[in-house]
């Protein structure tokens, strides 16, 4: 199988950024879909890549986007539902379609973004939301010794860092504006894995066919508690403030609180979710040839921007200013 044309779905996001970046510097030819062209501004000047808008709730558009492309990636994917999708939509009947579409546009390989933990009896709608996505995807795959039909791959990540991400960036922020910070769950564990590397698991499984019809976890090296990920953001920015862990009651009230205010840092369904450790059950897959990234060397690199402006408004505090 060889591939050219590589179309993705939500390259726009953080991860799809990292996904679109490398496919670049491959040399593939990429058609990152997006609902506004805005919003993929920065990878308009990539030599290899083409923005096209795209309602991906209409099948017309579906099909005219997917149509030329010899593989597809879908990252689709929120946090909190809202009126542009609901889980459902997004995480369960999209994949369903845009594998549908590939099959009967004759694309040969789809790539497919899920979630750890992803699973029918889920505790929370996100996950069983994606676990529906992947029974969608793979019951479109063809047997891998027929290559020249649609090949599918997916992919279950836990927690995904880099610059730019929401989650240690989150905590960044509220370290240095807050005096304490109240934690729901926070004995909640995750194995934390870098964008770069997830985006290079992607790359490396695309034409390769000991990946069809597989499902990977990606973690990285360690695994964390939540609020042991607080501590080494603190760490980091040479910050100390007091971490309250709240216990089930009350992680339950604030997630209520939280989640009918803007940003909405976590709703219940996310505390649901954090009741299933989100941790590899296996190491790294050997198929692709890498070793993940530990944090320690990744992280300090991109949050020591918090830490030199908190310095610098230090000074200014001192001097009068």
């Amino acid at each position: 199988m060889r591939i050219k044309y590589v179309g993705v779905f939500g390259g726009s996001g953080f991860v799809g950024t990292a996904i679109v970046n490398q496919l670049n510097d491959a040399g593939y030819r990429v058609k990152v879909f997006t609902r506004r062209r805005e919003a993929s501004k920065h990878l308009i000047l990539l030599p290899y890549v083409e923005v096209i808008e795209c309602d991906v709730l209409d099948d017309v558009q579906l099909g005219i986007a997917i149509s030329g492309c010899d593989a597809v990636v879908n990252l689709v994917g929120v946090l909190h539902e809202s009126g542009h999708g609901s889980f459902d939509t997004l995480h369960a009947e999209l994949p369903r379609r845009i594998a549908l579409i590939c099959r009967n546009e004759g694309v040969r390989r789809l790539l497919h973004m899920s979630a750890l933990q992803a699973k029918p009896d889920a505790p929370s709608h996100y996950l069983r939301s994606k676990s529906a996505g992947e029974a969608h995807v793979l019951a479109q795959t063809a047997p891998p010794e027929r290559a020249d039909e649609m090949q599918v791959t997916v992919f279950r990540p836990s927690l995904i860092f880099g610059r730019g991400d929401r989650f240690l960036n989150m905590f960044a922020k509220l370290a240095k504006r807050m005096p304490f910070m109240m934690l729901a769950r926070p004995q909640a564990k995750f194995q934390p894995i870098w964008v770069d590397d997830v985006a290079k698991a992607f790359l490396r499984s695309l034409e390769n066919p000991d990946t069809y019809g597989q499902t990977y976890e990606l973690c990285g090296p360690r695994i964390y508690t939540l609020r042991e990920l607080v501590q080494f953001v603190q760490d980091i920015l040479g910050l100390k403030r007091p971490v309250i862990g709240l216990n089930d009651d009350f992680s339950y009230w604030l997630a209520t609180v939280m989640e009918h205010l803007p940003g909405k840092l976590i709703t219940r369904d996310n505390l649901l979710s954090m009741k299933l450790d989100n941790v590899c059950d296996k190491g790294f897959p050997s198929v692709f040839r890498f070793q993940p990234a530990a944090m320690e060397t990744v992280v300090p690199d991109y949050l020591s921007d918090y830490r030199f402006r908190n310095i610098y408004n230090r000074y200014r505090s001192h001097s009068g200013r």
